[in-house]
């Protein structure tokens, strides 16, 4: 292993190590990695950033062990549910727009909203020349609303609250897929359940592993 001989069972290496095995080299297989994260609004769901701004990444357990991406993006100011993984496969059918997955989020507004921005939503509207259509919208107090989006194109939310005059004081992804966010505390993470896997890969039609 790396020019040195190991004897004792149990010896552990990286992913990266030169393993050999009476001379040909044995390519380890990589740990699969599915983790949960609550972000908190002002951090980048991007791995890096020339600017030095804080990175949702920086709050996932150390010593992972492997390197993980996350699943789609939340905007800065966004908050709640960013899955991250190192399966790629699975991590490029979340992501793509055919995939059909449901995202949930709850919106929190400046003023109170009218039935006519869940009413329009569900409809389907057009802002600045593109279309918007929320697949569920309700309230769930006077100036808070649950919104269920497919397809997720970029600031959507936040493009049509502007559309009729309102901001979004505070916008949180609950769910994505099967997998909800719970109770979980901002800034912490947790692994997701088999059950959640599972879930997961049925929506991508992919056979559990």
């Amino acid at each position: 292993m790396d020019g040195a001989v190991v004897t004792e069972l149990g010896t552990r290496a990286g992913p990266d190590a030169d393993v050999q095995v009476d001379g040909k080299r044995v390519f380890l297989a990589e740990r699969r990695v599915y983790i949960l994260l609550n972000k908190p609004s002002g951090y980048l769901s991007a791995m890096s950033d020339p600017e030095g701004r804080r990175l949702a990444c920086d709050l996932l357990p150390a010593g992972l062990g492997e390197r993980v991406y996350n699943v789609g993006r939340l905007d800065q100011w966004s908050s709640g549910l960013l899955l991250f993984t190192n399966d790629g496969d699975l991590a490029r059918s979340l992501s793509h727009p055919s995939s059909g997955i449901e995202k949930e989020y709850e919106v929190t507004t400046d003023r109170d909203i009218p039935e006519a921005f869940l009413d329009g939503f569900m409809q389907g509207l057009e802002v600045d020349g593109v279309r918007y259509r929320a697949v569920k919208a309700r309230m769930i107090g006077e100036r808070t609303a649950r919104i269920v989006l497919v397809e997720g194109k970029n600031r959507e939310i936040r493009r049509v609250l502007e559309h009729f005059g309102l901001r979004a004081l505070s916008l949180r992804r609950v769910r994505f897929g099967p997998v909800l966010i719970g109770n979980l505390a901002e800034g912490q993470t947790r692994e997701l359940t088999e059950a959640e896997l599972e879930g997961l890969r049925a929506l991508c039609g992919k056979q559990t592993q």
